[in-house]
């Protein structure tokens, strides 16, 4: 049995020498429930850099630096409240290697194919796990990307086949995080559609997909108005967690949002990636545990909510 890495050099002697240390580490890893007891779930993302988003505010490479990047994510990983990660299999591998993953949800991203503006950004194929890959390697849930442009007729290839990778989920009996929007082409750019009846429909055609959604999650946005939330997440009782985004200096303003709509009934956590992985201030374990506060019991987020190391 190999053993884990312990620095980057350790890394990639085990990725030449001993490939099979990835499958060696998936194995042996500690698997937790996708939901503790608590009823919530604070997870980490890392899938940007695969579709060919690296930008973090006005910084265009941020998240090219793998080595920085793993830093980053393992250092939110060891924070108290933090319940997993989502990323593509090359992410997974490393932070398996590192170690990073014990006792640890693991969502695998399933469909990267739709890169960041190419003319072919809306064709999100599934270039990344395939349910098959997940059960394999004793992952906990999948997550797909389902972007909608009304006047693309690609739309449609795009739903059929994230209805059969549902299915496929389902089969395996593997929870499935479907991240949905209703988008549109502006100036040669795609643009999602954050008003309240998008983000509804959005949700809707989401929660109709596949034969069964018993194992469907919702992934979604706070609307651009954000007193509209409480409306938009009647639209299906499917559990769902809060996309974070790219929040820019106003971090304050968005743990406010996100505190907000976990007060409602069906939103059941957070996955946010680079406004944590790179905050504003530089700070990642401080606002990784800010954003857990948020999931507490009348969490109010700022500096009462962090935990010192």
């Amino acid at each position: 049995m190999t053993a884990p890495a312990s620095s980057v050099s350790d890394l990639v002697h085990l990725r030449m020498h001993h490939p099979e240390a990835v499958a060696e580490a998936a194995a042996r890893r500690r698997r937790r429930p996708l939901v503790g007891s608590g009823g919530r779930l604070m997870i980490i993302a890392a899938d940007h850099p695969a579709r060919g988003s690296l930008a973090v505010g006005e910084r265009e490479l941020a998240m090219a630096n793998r080595f920085e990047l793993l830093e980053r994510l393992c250092l939110a990983l060891s924070r108290p409240g933090v319940d997993g990660v989502l990323a593509t299999a090359d992410i997974l591998d490393d932070l398996l290697l590192l170690g990073a993953l014990e006792d640890k949800v693991v969502v695998g991203s399933m469909n990267r194919g739709g890169l960041a503006g190419a003319a072919f950004e809306l064709d999100d194929r599934f270039t990344g796990h395939r349910p098959e890959d997940l059960a394999r390697l004793g992952f906990d849930a999948g997550k797909l990307l389902l972007r909608i442009d009304y006047h693309d007729l690609g739309s449609l290839d795009t739903m059929h086949t994230t209805a059969r990778a549902i299915d496929t989920m389902a089969a395996h009996r593997l929870p499935v995080f479907v991240e949905p929007f209703l988008c549109r082409r502006t100036g040669g750019k795609v643009r999602n559609d954050l008003s309240a009846a998008a983000v509804s429909t959005s949700i809707a055609i989401a929660s109709g997909l596949a034969g069964t959604s018993a194992y469907t999650w919702l992934k979604v946005p706070v609307t651009e108005k954000p007193e509209d939330m409480a409306r938009v997440m009647e639209s299906s009782t499917l559990p769902a967690v809060l996309l974070g985004g790219e929040v820019g200096e106003d971090q304050d303003g968005a743990y406010e949002r996100w505190r907000t709509a976990l007060r409602l009934p069906t939103v059941r956590g957070l996955v946010v990636g680079r406004s944590l992985l790179y905050p504003s201030d530089g700070d990642v374990g401080a606002a990784v545990d800010t954003a857990v506060s948020l999931l507490e019991p009348g969490g109010t987020g700022g500096e009462g909510g962090r935990e010192e190391t």
